[in-house]
């Protein structure tokens, strides 16, 4: 279950905001809940994709710094084992 939360909207910016969540389905609530968690991703891809450019373009420095070495301290057979998505 999640936290409430209480926002002041103006009449007529409440009045289209019901409309649209009406039209979708949904409940007001729902709806700015569904707009706020849209932002969010967005914001985290536009982070995530960021983050993936900066590593392209730093993998030989990063590579000549660290090496390859994603688990240091594991043992070979356990970084045989570990999963890919660990890293």
């Amino acid at each position: 279950m999640g936290k409430q939360t209480n926002i002041r909207l103006d009449d007529a910016v409440k009045a289209a905001a019901e409309d649209r969540a009406k039209r979708r389905g949904l409940s007001l609530q729902g709806y700015v809940a569904d707009l706020i968690e849209a932002d969010l991703n967005q914001t985290r891809a536009a982070f995530m994709a960021g983050a993936a450019a900066f590593l392209a373009a730093y993998t030989e420095e990063f590579d000549a710094e660290v090496g390859e070495d994603r688990y240091p301290g594991l043992s070979d057979k356990a970084t045989e084992t570990a999963s890919r998505d660990a890293a």
